[in-house]
């Protein structure tokens, strides 16, 4: 009755338009009422320490940074530097999408910012160039989906927080399966377009690559920085976004010149902004959360799915199957917010690694931002390359089954997300 009661009220109030965190809110309510203790003081405590952890700080530094990447001339640099790459294949400016797409993702951490920095530089290239844009728009919004998964990702830092799990462990386990998808990814599209009549753009010449290269090297010090630091114990991920930004705005201030004084205050808006967003959603989940715990949720799911857990690949298949279904209705950060305190008790009593588990969830929430209807990088990629939903559907089917193909075979093998953390942690 309890796991009705919870969905009911989370579902039915999402279904008549209320907000998600205030869906989150009136879900514990209702299970609060249902339980005889309701009281206001607990909802209001829920609300303050779902939101207070250290760790949690690093999601504004790493928004900020974003912003200071894209206004500073970092992230342009970047798609210069790759152009000069591998521009000169055929289909070469989907290959620069990619490998922008991994260097964005390793210095932002955000889907969203990385697809719109992304989209905004190449689709008008690849429309002049040829391209088929429909295909474009979707190879873009599918690397965009990277960013959660490579190091600094915000919902990992989530994650970590909701679960218990640490954060610098997802970070070095997210590095194998974030280039996973970036080779999947590069894979398709040369299935895809290599019957493409697109002019093949000339190669360069060492000194432009060199040119490129030496101006991008400061853009290109931010996931290095970001990655040896925390693995060498210099910081930690929280602080990681502090040097990020600091390093951007440095970068884009001083060597650059692209970031004026100006436009500082409307930079840091934009990011507290989001980061209000952000923030307010895991304050509501807090109280969901603690609600989860007092009503007993997770031992009803485990019962629920007790038979499978002496078979836990057959377990993480399930689980990944109900993610899925769930991420075409719901965004990345809620779905964390509402399935991690559920499942985190079945996958420890499975004997799962938490790490591991975190990694797929991540990754396929991650996929959910490019399935409809919610599909918040759809919306973001649609208004850069000014197409409808309906084309870049057309557009990303083929990378969407790639990034599930990975999915499932990370479910079927986890040593390939195991054995690269082993190594990446140095044990």
């Amino acid at each position: 009755m309890t796991v009705a009661i919870f969905l009911g009220s989370l579902l039915g109030s999402m279904a008549i338009g209320v907000p998600i965190a205030f869906a989150l809110i009136l879900c514990g309510v209702a299970l609060m009422l249902f339980l005889g203790m309701f009281d206001a003081q607990i909802v209001s405590q829920n609300l303050v320490s779902g939101a207070d952890s250290f760790q949690l700080l690093a999601i504004p530094f790493f928004l900020v940074a974003g912003e200071f990447m894209n206004a500073g001339g970092l992230s342009r640099r970047i798609v210069d530097l790759a152009t000069s790459l591998v521009g000169h294949f055929r289909g070469g400016l989907g290959y620069v999408a990619v490998l922008a797409a991994i260097v964005m993702a390793s210095m932002s951490g955000s889907a969203v910012a990385d697809t719109a920095a992304v989209g905004a530089m190449l689709i008008p290239m690849m429309r002049k160039a040829g391209y088929d844009v429909n295909r474009s728009a979707g190879l873009i919004a599918a690397g965009g989906i990277i960013a959660p998964v490579i190091p600094p990702s915000i919902p990992f830092i989530i994650f970590g927080v909701a679960a218990g799990v640490s954060v610098k462990k997802l970070f070095m386990a997210g590095i194998a399966p974030g280039l996973m998808m970036a080779l999947f990814l590069v894979a398709t599209w040369w299935l895809v377009s290599r019957k493409d009549a697109v002019p093949v753009s000339p190669r360069q010449p060492l000194r432009v690559i060199g040119r490129r290269f030496k101006d991008g090297i400061w853009a290109l010090m931010i996931p290095l920085l970001i990655i040896v630091g925390i693995k060498e114990g210099i910081f930690t991920p929280t602080e990681a976004g502090v040097v990020a930004a600091v390093y951007s705005l440095f970068v884009g201030m001083v060597v650059y010149r692209e970031l004026k004084p100006a436009q500082l205050f409307g930079l840091l808006l934009a990011a507290g902004r989001t980061t209000a967003v952000v923030m307010f959603l895991v304050a509501a989940a807090g109280v969901a959360a603690w609600l989860i715990t007092i009503a007993d949720l997770p031992q009803t799911v485990i019962a629920i799915l007790e038979p499978l857990i002496d078979r836990p690949i057959l377990l993480m298949a399930v689980i990944m199957v109900i993610v899925v279904i769930v991420g075409t209705a719901l965004d990345l950060v809620p779905t964390i917010l509402i399935l991690t305190p559920v499942l985190m008790p079945l996958i420890k009593q499975a004997g799962i690694d938490p790490v591991y588990f975190g990694v797929l969830f991540i990754m396929n929430n991650a996929i959910g931002l490019i399935t409809p209807p919610v599909g918040t990088v759809l919306n973001v990629i649609c208004g850069v390359s000014r197409i409808t939903m309906d084309d870049v559907m057309k557009g990303v089917w083929p990378f969407l089954l790639a990034h599930l193909l990975l999915l499932a075979l990370l479910t079927l093998f986890p040593s390939l997300v195991l054995v690269p953390m082993a190594w990446f942690m140095g044990n």
